[in-house]
């Protein structure tokens, strides 16, 4: 005669075969059976404030480990909450499973209390979405989802479990599956050889790296490819750190609003290597925009189509082996690359290295974005993370911020969801604790998740908090200002954020001056609690920027 186990310690047990470290979420009424199991396990519920906050947590979790972040709901309100950072995952291809209750079997059928059809409702935002039917059906379920998530190209996926499910006995007999990990193609011989008869041929070949690069820990084998042929490298924002920019054939990033210094490496390019890259982040017309130029798709997947993204040569497979074996196969080195000394890639590099020069002599207050971006450059280290939230702050920070390591400035820009930063920098402590970790965002981003502070101050989560208060959503501001002229609709007041982050058990301080900003910042990343830095900025410069870019016709 068989043993009878409980079906919510049976998904426990999945998700410990899973190597779950985290779970971030909220419980309800129909899913305590489930957070009680937790209780004897080896993994760590870290309760939130709101659920949309704990899928923020388990996507950057996802994207800091490469391991899919786990958020969990109960039905209803609860699981429609977590759909933002759900989204948000799916679309900057970051592993995620978030796992929700459900209505019983019983009723699911008919209409009742909180019934809605969240599979159909998680369906366009993730990789998979199912119902668990029977208890017996979770140790597959749970493997299939992971399985999903974590496969290139990664994203969310969404589990209901119905109440009644949660709830059941199951056969003690049944265990987790077995893990499989999915190992990645070697790069075909035949698309190599084209792909090398292309890049012999090219008379100005440029590198663009994306997100792909980083999840594949690609940087390496990109620093080699480079230098063994030649090429400069520009990335994409989500691409950041995976080439560094103190590398001399670095060219920053492209993504920003305007044709800006890194794009006139591109205007001069004939073939653009595309390593890792996926046109969610940087639509390819800005720096294609006559769709002439011959591309090489270097990705673990195919190329979207795109009429200005014509792919010359694709190479589906792991991305480090591809790179070292176009490098040994391209007969033809580039003796004077854009990055040369007195090419426009060392042009590129010096004119933004003036900005940020520019911006930490700047002792306006309030300060200008380039004065803060510099000062966040100097109090961090190489491989400490910035989480730059969505707004005019990620426009400054992801432009200017010169990154060394991979994914140590993150930002959303697949979905580009304002509010993650706070939420999301616990989840980056939490994956490396070795590291000190700072959420920039705007006041308007703050307040969308600010409720994560007591989160972060119960579960004894240290981080940084820098706002950069204008009182205004000042993105939008931005671009009503520059298309238009005129602007409205954007202004707003805050709360007193010193008096706010103390009310949570947080230290609380505001910048007076430029000089304090930077011994503020070194305190407060130096201090092993939680943080919050208000700092008064000047968007003035915005509109100066894009102007001055506006008129630019080369770099020099």
């Amino acid at each position: 005669m068989s043993t009878q186990a409980d079906a919510a310690r049976l998904l426990v047990r999945t998700l410990e075969a899973e190597g779950v470290e985290y779970v971030f979420g909220i419980p309800g009424e129909e899913n305590i059976h489930f957070v009680d199991a937790l209780n004897d396990s080896s993994i760590r519920y870290i309760l939130v404030r709101h659920e949309q906050g704990a899928a923020f947590m388990a996507e950057i979790y996802g994207r800091l480990t490469g391991k899919a972040g786990v958020a969990s709901a109960t039905l209803g309100p609860g699981a429609i909450n977590l759909q933002l950072g759900v989204a948000d995952a799916t679309t900057n291809s970051t592993p995620v499973v978030a796992i929700s209750a459900q209505v019983g079997l019983d009723r699911i059928y008919k209409e009742s209390h909180q019934i809605v059809d969240l599979v159909s409702l998680f369906r366009p935002i993730t990789k998979w979405s199912e119902l668990a039917p029977t208890a017996e059906a979770l140790p597959e379920m749970v493997r299939k989802a992971f399985k999903t998530a974590q496969t290139e190209r990664p994203g969310a996926v969404y589990l209901a479990i119905p109440e009644d499910v949660e709830s059941a006995k199951v056969d003690a007999a049944l265990k987790p599956l077995k893990v499989n990990v999915v190992r990645p193609q070697e790069p075909s011989p035949a698309q190599i050889a084209r792909a090398a008869d292309v890049i012999a041929l090219a008379r100005q070949p440029i590198i663009l790296a994306g997100h792909g690069a980083t999840r594949a820990h690609a940087g390496h084998a990109l620093v080699h490819f480079s230098e063994q042929l030649g090429l400069p490298v520009a990335t994409t924002f989500n691409g950041k750190g995976v080439f560094p920019d103190d590398h001399r054939n670095a060219l920053g990033a492209v993504g920003f609003m305007r044709h800006d210094y890194v794009n006139f490496g591109f205007d001069e390019a004939d073939v653009l290597i595309a390593v890792g890259y996926e046109l969610q982040e940087f639509d390819p017309v800005k720096i294609n925009p006559h769709s002439d130029k011959k591309i090489i798709h270097i990705h673990q997947f195919p190329a979207e189509v795109d009429d200005h993204y014509p792919v010359e040569v694709g190479i589906q497979g792991d991305i480090s082996r591809t790179l070292h074996t176009l490098a040994d196969s391209v007969h033809r080195r580039f003796p004077e690359p854009l990055s040369t000394t007195g090419g426009t890639g060392r042009k590129i590099r010096e004119l933004m290295a003036e900005e940020l020069r520019q911006g930490k002599a700047d002792d306006a207050f309030p300060l200008s974005p380039r004065r803060i971006v510099a000062d966040v450059r100097e109090a961090m280290g190489r491989e400490d993370i910035v989480l730059a939230d969505t707004g005019a702050v990620k426009m400054w920070m992801a432009r200017m911020y010169p990154t060394y390591e991979p994914n140590t400035l993150l930002v959303s820009n697949g979905l580009s969801s304002m509010g993650f930063s706070v939420p999301g920098a616990l989840a980056a402590k939490l994956a490396h604790p070795e590291r000190r970790v700072l959420a920039a965002t705007g006041d308007g981003a703050f307040l969308m998740n600010s409720q994560e502070l007591e989160t972060a101050v119960r579960e004894n989560i240290p981080i940084t908090v820098l706002i950069w208060e204008d009182d205004a959503y000042g993105l939008i501001e931005w671009k009503m200002d520059l298309e238009m002229g005129r602007n409205s609709h954007i202004k707003f007041t805050n709360p007193d954020f010193v008096k706010y982050a103390e009310s949570f058990g947080a230290k609380g301080y505001r910048v007076t001056s430029a000089g304090e900003l930077l011994p503020t910042l070194r305190k407060a990343l130096d201090d092993d609690g939680v943080s919050v830095v208000t700092v008064p900025v000047d968007y003035s410069h915005n509109l100066q920027l894009t102007s001055k870019l506006g008129e630019l016709t080369g770099p020099f």
